[in-house]
């Protein structure tokens, strides 16, 4: 896999709003959460731990293979993250995979490795989508890397597969079809999952979200 480093002296992301009009009409992003791991089982928050994935996750990833060798893809970016890696590497397109830092799951600093219920002992009533997480990043850092993810899919001719984790694609969703950062708590992704996100008559549109390759994929972590 190459490498994309945020941040670095690579040629600089176009600088294209996820809500242009000036789209191209074949354009097809197809975003993939990474496989099951042994944390997304139980709910734990996993940011940076760098964890593999379950047998089972593996099986999933896998299963992906026949779907995309069908298509043809101008760029596949892929989380560092080993979780990501080795679904990308499973699923057929490891080849082709660029690394990609602005597709890392979000920071959770201090709530790291904590389950939903865990955190809310400590902040009542917390959403990490309206208060982000306290030394790691708010919802507007994660919407700005997820913009520029977008802005790399738009500037191309042809489809494109992001590999990451659930609440960054989840804010990147929100931010395709133009909602604040905040509006990814109104999509729920589980592991192992594929989304298409596209165009309707010029307009940002979902044409697939959260789509199971087999069975069901209850994991989602809130």
């Amino acid at each position: 896999m190459a490498r994309r480093d945020a941040g670095s002296g690579m040629a600089k992301s176009p600088s294209v709003s996820p809500t242009t009009t000036r789209v191209d009409s074949g354009l097809k992003v197809l975003a993939i959460r990474h496989g099951e791991t042994a944390w997304s089982l139980n709910g734990r928050h996993t940011g940076t731990t760098d964890i593999p994935l379950t047998d089972n996750g593996r099986r999933l990833a896998e299963r992906m293979r026949p779907k995309l060798s069908k298509l043809a893809f101008a760029l596949v970016l892929v989380s560092p993250m080993q979780r990501a890696r080795e679904t990308c590497e499973l699923a057929g397109l490891g080849e082709k995979a660029v690394i990609d830092n602005d597709l890392m799951e979000w920071n959770y600093g201090a709530y790291e490795g904590l389950t939903p219920s865990q955190i809310r002992e400590i902040s009542p009533g917390w959403l990490i989508f309206r208060d982000g997480c306290p030394g790691g990043e708010t919802p507007e850092q994660v919407g700005a890397r997820a913009d520029r993810v977008i802005g790399r899919a738009r500037a191309l001719n042809g489809n494109v597969a992001l590999f990451a984790h659930g609440h960054v694609l989840r804010v990147l969703v929100a931010r395709w079809i133009g909602l604040a950062p905040s509006g990814g708590q109104h999509f729920l992704l589980g592991t192992g999952t594929l989304s298409v996100l596209g165009d309707y008559h010029g307009l940002p549109a979902v044409q697939i979200w959260n789509g199971p390759v087999v069975g069901k994929s209850p994991n989602s972590t809130e």
